[in-house]
């Protein structure tokens, strides 16, 4: 039998339901792991080992009973931005170190209903603001393909857990390429769903009308199972839309033969690293080779995309993290002089650079005299960029090409420059402005490091991404591939 760390969450389901192991043996295994490999990545900021194991118990107990959900028994891991009661939920922020949510995610609810067993929560940029995992107040992730290197961000623990074997399963969240990018360098499977398609409640906001919850996995298959566990209409969400969800694995071995596949003729232009956009070309080779046809599409406001979300989430941001103020929970300044002293050094010894600098550039963008020039400009290019990829859609099916421009950089690199860093999302933003699904697959290797392809589907047909990058995945390898030091 295939090592239990090494196996999918699907055949982990498998092996639970013909009795080959329990999910206590299973969630230790993955304990002991954690234990032994965590200090090598910093993944996590807290490891739940006793909780897991009871909730492991409870769900044997309940397969022997003929009962359980459709997770039952399946270890996973949650990113730190996603509320739990009674454990700390700190953003990756010193102003949420010590915070215990009082109350579960929704995402959270719907998993341990499911009987998904929570090994702990993951580092992360702090306030999902990064690229990098580097701003994370607990210190950097490292990359399991090599720890000189970012495992990307700001998902960077969820998406370095799963490439590591801690766990077949993270969750996440996008707001502008924060699953796939991190999927990409770290040779997963992000996916984010189309906007709206899994409840936000329970999420500590950063950019509320970009910010998806999503998952990172081994295999597309596995997404699916766990998407269709998280997806659906809540009511406590006022983002949160009516939609029935369909059961995205009872499609996903269907053939994609005459699938329209679209490729934006900006997507292969100077800045995409070469050997990363052959990597990405072999990969649509692998679709045409399966019957799907390729049609160039444009998008020609997408160059635009970054500085749009730019303007408009660090605006959102502004307005999201007003509450961290000293007084109600969080990080508090000692010998405060007075109300005002007291929000000042709060926040000033709070947050992190990054979060600062996007505070004060959504202030900025917001403030009178200012808010016409840049934020409303802002919103009125984001829908052209809307514009364009539904105008393209009318031709094609899907769209695909490189999740990023290029393999994981090394730590350190672009820190000190945040426009570099910023441009590591320039083909994942737009599907964020746009509300739209999409999702990254592994697809080959550059100097040993992960690259991805991306792609991008219609409102609500994260069906047909999923059929995708399945039928792929049926035809390549490069998703079952374990960084050397972690097999």
């Amino acid at each position: 039998m295939t090592a239990l760390h090494s196996q999918t969450l699907t055949e982990l389901a498998s092996g639970l339901k013909k009795g080959e192991f329990t999910s206590v043996e299973l969630t230790q295994v993955l304990l002991d792991r954690i234990a032994a490999h965590d200090d090598k990545l910093n993944a996590f900021v807290t490891v739940t080992a006793s909780a897991a194991l009871a909730t492991a118990s409870r769900a044997d107990a309940a397969r022997v009973a003929g009962i359980g959900g459709a997770l039952n028994g399946l270890p996973i891991i949650h990113k730190d931005i996603f509320c739990t009661r009674g454990i700390k939920t700190t953003c990756g922020s010193k102003m949420l170190e010590n915070f215990v949510s009082p109350y579960d995610a929704t995402v959270v609810q719907k998993l341990a209903d499911a009987g998904a067993v929570v090994l702990g929560k993951s580092n992360m940029d702090e306030f999902a603001m990064g690229s990098s995992n580097e701003t994370s107040y607990f210190g950097p992730v490292k990359n399991p393909w090599n720890p000189e290197c970012s495992p990307g961000g700001s998902s960077g623990g969820s998406s370095a857990s799963v490439a590591a074997r801690f766990a077949p399963a993270a969750t996440g969240t996008d707001t502008g390429g924060s699953i796939r990018q991190p999927a990409a360098l770290t040779g997963t499977v992000g996916v984010k769903p189309t906007y709206g398609r899994v409840s936000r409640y329970g999420m500590i906001a950063f950019a509320s009308s970009l910010d998806q919850a999503g998952v990172i996995t081994r295999s597309s298959e596995d997404a699916a199972r766990l998407l269709g566990v998280m997806a659906g209409f809540d009511e406590r969400d006022s983002t949160s839309i009516d939609q029935p969800v369909p059961d995205y694995l009872a499609s996903i071995g269907d053939s994609i033969k005459g699938l329209r596949v679209g490729i934006v003729r900006q997507h292969f232009d100077a800045g995409l690293e070469e050997q990363t956009g052959a990597r990405v070309k072999e990969a649509i080779a692998v679709l045409e080779s399966l019957g799907a046809t390729t049609v160039e599409v444009d998008l020609p406001n997408l160059d635009m995309s970054v500085p749009t979300y730019y303007v408009v989430a660090p605006a959102e941001c502004s307005s999201n993290l007003s509450r961290f103020d000293g007084v109600r929970f969080g990080y508090r300044a000692d010998d405060a002089e007075d109300l005002l002293d007291l929000y000042c050094r709060s926040r000033g010894e709070g947050f992190g650079d990054e979060v600062k600098r996007r505070i004060m550039t959504g202030t900025y963008v917001l403030s009178a005299g200012y808010y016409d020039a840049y934020y409303l400009k802002a919103q009125q290019v984001r829908q052209l960029i809307a514009d364009d990829f539904r105008k393209a859609f009318a031709d094609v099916d899907l769209i695909a090409g490189p999740t990023t421009p290029s393999p994981a950089f090394k730590l350190g690199d672009k820190v000190d420059d945040p426009i570099q860093m910023y441009l590591n999302d320039i083909y994942t933003i737009g599907a964020n402005l746009a509300g739209l699904p999409a999702m990254s697959v592994p697809c080959g290797l550059v100097d040993d490091l992960p690259v991805g392809l991306h792609l991008v589907g219609a409102h609500f047909n994260e069906e047909t991404l999923l059929r995708c990058a399945h039928q792929y995945q049926q035809q390549t390898e490069w998703h079952k591939a374990c960084p050397e030091a972690f097999k």
